[in-house]
């Protein structure tokens, strides 16, 4: 462990210890090797990956480190970069294994009835200048509903209601040659190198179905995929279908998507308008069942839910597995928020955004690779010292499982969500995703949170 990172008191004794053990568990370095991060020269390649994923805890970055002579490590700066911009290594590999073995160690400590879910989102990856940085673009923000410079971070993770877990994930830069502003490099079409960036210029809902699919070889599963209305498309609901998955989706309330319902394709907005609506207290005001596709067609579920705040606001959710209650519904769907609170915990904590300089594609997604890391680390340590029977098998039949998220709870969250975006629908405000980043922090243990406050105000 690099001494210089860690503070030499009782929180950085215990950091150290954390780290120690969550790279012992999950076998880090055998990981890296699986996923061809390997050394060129003398420096094992864990001290640099551990250094890299430390770095968070530290009140300097590595140049103030250098300049202020508190830089001893065994290897050089331009050892470092070689490690972060080497094209060999499968960054997305690496990832999706490590987050498996983390997930099979949370997945027990539930009971088997409980719902597990994958759920899909895209952020936005901003960046001052592109013009040298590779595949830098124009993209599309749906918070600001404007362009913005920079990539969309499209990431998918594992939820039990409880924890959220990243599994993977990919820089997303745009298709079209006129948004881009930065170099594209070229490379053999069969190197992995060629195989990232293709990825990045696909389409985002494709990008969806490949991280799925990668997850899915690597063993991951889950009952259902949660994703908002930027993904919900007829063509995806089926795509996701194929993959042998169920989706959970709020709708985007367009006149030209169209549903079979009673044998006429109709869009939401006329599905909603002919049906008779629920009355009093009811939980929801519409239920019916759909066909969905032209050419191929699944059955589905679409659940209308009510603004109490706005009597003429509305939000609909479209389930593939008609048999499911629309209180389950509802209730599942809540669980999807927990990957806004990782995407800003990732960037307000863990230096998504700040940390990485680097005009290299290869070195930006070892650096989001990383950063999961630290995620997966913290979610398993807050995991750790919430749950009991992570302590050892004797307290597994003595204590009851961490609360599943409650229909109350997702009905509260959607209907407060509503309340607060018009332009862009279940998007939280500033004031609401600061409440949610203190309870996640608020629940780590005492020795991560003081560390990246620290290094937090520090930066």
């Amino acid at each position: 462990m690099p001494i210089s990172i860690l503070p030499q008191d009782q929180d950085g004794q215990e950091l150290f210890n954390a780290i120690s053990s969550f790279f012992h568990t999950f076998g880090i370095g055998n990981l890296l090797r699986k996923c061809n991060a390997q050394k060129e020269k003398g420096v094992p390649v864990l001290d640099i990956f551990k250094y890299k994923l430390c770095n968070v805890f530290s009140d300097r970055s590595m140049y103030m480190q250098q300049k202020t002579g508190s830089f001893r490590e065994a290897f050089s700066k331009n050892t470092f970069y070689r490690f972060l911009n080497s094209p060999k290594t499968n960054w997305l590999r690496f990832t999706t294994l490590l987050s498996k073995k983390v997930v099979d160690t949370i997945e027990p400590l539930t009971d088997e009835t409980r719902v597990n879910a994958f759920v899909v989102d895209d952020s936005l990856f901003d960046r001052t200048s592109c013009k040298k940085t590779e595949l830098g673009s124009r993209v599309f923000d749906h918070t600001s509903m404007k362009y913005c410079k920079g990539y969309r971070l499209m990431a998918l993770g594992w939820t039990d209601g409880n924890t959220f877990l990243p599994i993977n994930s990919s820089l997303l830069a745009s298709s079209k040659e006129s948004n881009l502003i930065g170099p594209v490099d070229k490379y053999d079409g069969r190197s992995l190198a060629a195989k990232r960036r293709k990825l990045a210029q696909m389409k985002g809902t494709e990008v969806m179905i490949e991280l799925l699919k990668t997850a899915k070889a690597a063993g991951h599963q889950a009952d259902y995929v949660l994703f908002d209305t930027w993904f919900s498309s007829p063509a995806q609901l089926i795509a996701v279908k194929d993959l042998g998955l169920d989706s959970i989706a709020m709708i985007k309330k367009s006149s030209r998507i169209y549903y079979e319902y009673e044998g006429k394709q109709l869009s939401i907005k006329k599905i909603f308008g002919i049906c008779k609506k629920r009355r009093g207290r009811s939980k929801y005001l519409l239920s019916v069942n759909v066909m969905v596709g032209k050419e191929q067609k699944i059955p589905a579920k679409i659940v209308c839910v009510r603004n109490k705040k706005n009597k003429k606001d509305w939000v609909a959710f479209i389930c593939t597995n008609p048999e499911l209650s629309e209180e389950e519904i509802i209730r599942i769907y809540g669980k999807r928020w927990q990957i806004e609170v990782f995407f800003k915990t990732c960037k307000s904590y863990l230096q998504l955004i700040k940390e990485c300089h680097s005009l290299s594609y290869d070195a930006l997604t070892a650096h989001v690779a990383i950063v999961f890391t630290r995620y997966l680390m913290i979610a398993m340590e807050q995991r750790r010292c919430e749950d009991d029977r992570t302590l050892g098998e004797i307290f597994f039949f003595f204590t009851d499982e961490l609360a599943d998220i409650s229909f109350g709870e997702s009905f509260q969250i959607i209907i407060t969500a509503m309340m607060d975006c018009i332009s862009a629908i279940f998007q939280p405000t500033e004031e609401q995703m600061e409440l949610f980043i203190e309870m996640f922090v608020g629940r780590l243990p005492d020795y991560i949170r003081n560390s990246l406050t620290k290094a937090t105000l520090a930066a």
